[in-house]
């Protein structure tokens, strides 16, 4: 992955943030990451805690309890009646409902109360959270093309984001624009690529997804953000996938949902 860029003096505290995404009640991918994960200050989560999985109180514990800062996910909105069913496919919508049923008193509305992003990173006024897009929460930002916009328009350099699902991200620097992936070696051992940030540029940085990757790499992804070097880190490692399928099938969830993880889509 080649170096873009970003001004090391906009950050003045050094800390190690981890960035989660997108975990989707996977108990078994969460536990992976935080289990492989460097030492790290405080966390960082990005949405869509729940949906989808089968462990969604677990999930919703766990992040409770290591969390710092957290912005909504769409999913979390769904099962927690903040939104219409309308857009979401059956499979999805069928996951949405199940989940509300079966969270706790104390987790539905602490679901329901997260923030709608952009949320600022507390102590870095040059970094933003959000789950789809700056310019809407539940937009997709996939190609450069739906990246430009906020690219451009934005007045933070930083902005951390999820919902797509696909660890990467998309940079602006003067006239040029591009797209970045990390490039693995492996197909099921825990890896590290990091992303060195330089000077002058935006960003719009995607960690992945801990639970439900869809870049065809079945592995949890997580990232690390070293506001001291500016590296972000970008992690993928491999979980107990069989645990996590079984767990979906023994809820009576679409099978889909189960079947799914072993191809990363």
């Amino acid at each position: 992955m080649r170096p873009v860029g970003y001004n090391r003096q906009l950050v003045r505290c050094p800390v190690r943030i981890l960035l989660l995404s997108d975990i989707h009640a996977n108990l078994e991918a969460l536990d992976a990451c935080l289990a492989n994960a460097p030492s790290f200050d405080l966390v960082v989560n990005l949405g869509d805690i729940v949906g989808y999985g089968a462990s969604p109180n677990e999930v919703a514990d766990h992040s409770r309890a290591i969390g710092t800062t957290f912005v909504r996910g769409n999913h979390d909105k769904a099962a927690t009646g903040g939104m219409e069913l309308e857009d979401f496919n059956p499979m999805a919508a069928a996951a949405a409902l199940w989940t509300r049923n079966e969270l706790t008193p104390e987790n539905l509305q602490w679901l329901r109360a997260l923030p709608h992003g952009p949320v600022p990173l507390p102590n870095f006024p040059d970094v933003q959270l959000v789950h789809g897009s700056p310019n809407d929460e539940d937009e997709y930002v996939v190609s450069l093309g739906d990246a430009l916009a906020p690219l451009i328009t934005l007045s933070i350099p930083l902005t951390f984001f999820g919902h797509t699902h696909l660890q990467g991200g998309f940079f602006a620097n003067g006239s040029s624009a591009d797209g970045f992936r990390p490039e693995y070696k492996t197909v099921g051992q825990a890896e590290s690529v990091p992303l060195q940030l330089k000077t002058s540029a935006r960003y719009l940085v995607n960690p992945g997804s801990v639970g439900q990757p869809r870049d065809g790499d079945w592995r949890a992804a997580f990232a690390l953000f070293d506001t001291d070097a500016m590296i972000v880190h970008f992690h993928r490692t491999p979980y107990n996938l069989k645990s996590a399928q079984d767990r979906i099938f023994d809820a009576r969830l679409p099978a889909r949902l189960a079947t799914r993880l072993a191809a990363g889509r």
